[in-house]
C-alpha cells in the first residue's frame, strides 16, 4: 500500500484489510485511539512491533517505557518530532510490507 492510500484510509473507520499489526497500531494511534494501538503493536511480537511500541509511549509522554522499547531495536530515544517519527514508520513498514 502506497503511504497516501493510508493516509487516505483515516477518514474511514476502521484500517484498511491486511495491514500488519504494526501499521494497524499506527493507524489507530493517528486516530486517537492509543489502547487499540498499543495493544496492536504488543500482539506483534518481533522488533517491528517493539519499535511501533517505543514510538507508542514516546507519543503518550512515557519517556522510560519508550526509552525500554527503543533499546530492543538498538535505538535511542529520538530527538524528531512526533509527527515526523510517525510518518517516517508509516513509510518504512509499508515499503516493507
Amino acid at each position: 500500500m502506497r503511504y497516501d492510500t493510508f493516509k487516505a484510509s483515516l477518514a474511514g473507520a476502521e484500517p484498511p484489510a491486511g495491514l500488519s499489526l504494526a501499521i494497524q497500531a499506527l493507524w489507530w494511534e493517528a486516530k486517537g485511539d492509543w489502547d487499540k494501538a498499543h495493544e496492536c503493536a504488543q500482539a506483534q511480537d518481533d522488533l517491528v512491533g517493539a519499535r511501533v511500541h517505543a514510538y507508542l509511549h514516546r507519543r503518550e509522554g512515557d519517556a522510560t517505557n519508550a526509552r525500554y522499547w527503543y533499546r530492543q531495536n538498538g535505538e535511542t530515544l529520538p530527538d524528531t518530532p512526533l509527527e515526523v517519527e510517525w510518518e517516517t514508520l508509516a513509510r518504512r513498514l509499508l515499503a516493507a510490507a
